[in-house]
């Protein structure tokens, strides 16, 4: 396989060095978009949690289902933060697939995975990206394609999805996510899937301390049931409620894997604003 990195696209001043969380993901997804780094600190979490592939397929089919989901109850808007790399079945694909109409904004901090979703997205009119933080929500919110796309006069779908995790305590994650669920109208979703420690406490703090020492950009950090379920606020958590992210309404044997470790290493669950 030619892999993106050896072509002349990628840009400047990218660090290929240091393990990205975005880049990371998409090589578990099966991916080309990463760089040696990734692969080395994909295959060391592999080595302490053989299952880690099969969790990080299992938190792209929520995403599908969450999605799915929000389209049956009547969501035509998404905003997909800590969107990462292109990999097949996109938000916009598997929303457009249902309603050619809908639309999506992705936000993400890294630059790969803005190069490549401006790519992707050139010629679609109603799906765009922009290039910023989670923790300035005033940039996501005034920036050009978000004023484009969304219309906070009705009800937003609000991703989430293996984001918050990254997310040190430090950062005012609280705060942030009151924010965010404040500049969204009632009717509207909230996504979160998350990991946790709590299935497989050695082997998921071994990976992520593994992860943290190589010293890249995203440091991770391990939640508990009740630190995830607080992320909701006072947003009305949907059945099943807060549960292993593969076991939030299944819809066939390849959303659920045969290892229950892989099935509840993330926590997800969807939310609704009625207030």
């Amino acid at each position: 396989m030619v892999r993106r990195q050896d072509q002349d696209w990628v840009p400047a001043g990218i660090d290929t060095m240091t393990p990205s969380s975005a880049r990371t993901y998409d090589f578990l997804l099966g991916g080309a978009h990463n760089f040696e780094a990734d692969r080395a600190a994909a295959a060391h979490a592999e080595k302490i949690m053989p299952g880690i592939r099969d969790v990080a397929r299992l938190n792209r089919a929520f995403l599908h289902r969450t999605v799915q989901f929000m389209m049956a109850e009547g969501i035509r808007q998404f905003l997909d933060i800590g969107s990462g790399i292109p990999t097949g079945g996109n938000v916009h694909q598997v929303a457009e697939g249902i309603d050619p109409d809908c639309r999506v904004l992705y936000v993400d901090r890294d630059p790969i995975a803005v190069a490549h979703s401006e790519l992707l997205l050139a010629a679609n009119d109603r799906a765009a990206i922009v290039h910023a933080d989670f923790g300035d929500p005033e940039r996501i919110f005034s920036s050009p394609e978000a004023r484009r796309l969304l219309n906070l006069d009705e009800p937003v779908g609000v991703l989430m999805v293996a984001l918050l995790h990254w997310i040190p305590d430090e950062y005012g994650l609280p705060a942030l996510l009151a924010e965010y669920r404040a500049r969204v109208p009632a009717g509207s979703y909230l996504a979160i899937s998350h990991l946790t420690s709590e299935q497989q406490t050695g082997e998921i703090d071994s990976a992520v301390s593994m992860f943290n020492r190589a010293k890249g950009r995203d440091q991770a950090t391990t939640r508990t049931y009740r630190e995830v379920r607080a992320m909701f606020g006072d947003f009305e958590l949907v059945e099943p409620g807060l549960v292993g992210c593969a076991l939030w309404r299944p819809a066939g044997r390849g959303d659920v894997s045969d290892n229950p470790e892989a099935n509840a290493q993330l926590y997800g669950g969807v939310a609704k604003k009625v207030r």
